[in-house]
């Protein structure tokens, strides 16, 4: 039980550091208001779940076998990066948040559930974060690896869903405290776009450990 504790607490400590999933969250609520950055946390939810069975298979083994695997994913979670953030640059100042321009509402669901998705699939450092910590906690001569391996992805994939939306939820009243507000609306889409750019770059030198 203990070491369980250690473990939702360092995954705590991840997820409090700024990086591209806690920017698409808030500027999806600021945006898109609510039920959208929702949306993009189950996406993030499903990437992580994905992640832990990928960790689970070894792919992290295969990253170190074959780096151009690595430069492969890495290269693709830059470009989708680089993507979202010019959109969010060249998007309409007027924000579609919930009860506003609700044609097709399930459409944009289902577009915020994939933005979510792909931007944590991508980044091959998520990845390795859970090929690099659920071993840690692995007990030996207890149950089976496999089900130690799928107890801590569902504690990892619960913590991170808990924690992706309360900045989902914060994202939603933020954009509803700048609803009224052109230019913080304008500094809010510049500062998170440009924030995604930048995760973007720093993501073409990362190297693996």
């Amino acid at each position: 039980m203990a070491s369980l504790w250690l473990f939702v607490l360092a995954l705590a400590v991840v997820l409090l550091l700024p990086g591209p999933d806690m920017i698409l969250l808030l500027q999806t609520g600021a945006r898109q208001g609510r039920r959208a950055a929702l949306a993009t946390a189950l996406g993030l939810a499903i990437a992580r779940a994905c992640h832990v069975a990928l960790a689970a298979l070894g792919l992290a083994a295969l990253f170190k076998a074959a780096p151009w695997t690595f430069d492969v994913v890495r290269m693709a979670g830059a470009a989708y990066l680089l993507w979202i953030g010019i959109q969010c640059l060249r998007s309409s100042l007027v924000p579609s948040l919930d009860g506003q321009n609700n044609a097709r509402p399930e459409g944009r669901w289902r577009e915020a559930i994939r933005r979510g998705l792909l931007t944590n699939l991508l980044n091959p450092k998520a990845l390795l974060f859970c090929s690099v910590l659920l071993p840690q906690f692995i007990v030996d001569h207890g149950a089976p690896v496999l089900s130690q391996f799928a107890m801590l992805g569902l504690v990892l994939v619960g913590v991170g869903l808990l924690f992706d939306s309360v900045l989902a939820l914060t994202g939603a009243a933020l954009g509803r405290w700048l609803q009224h507000s052109p230019t913080a609306q304008r500094v809010q889409q510049w500062l998170f776009g440009g924030l995604l750019i930048g995760f973007a770059v720093r993501l073409t030198f990362v190297q693996q450990a």
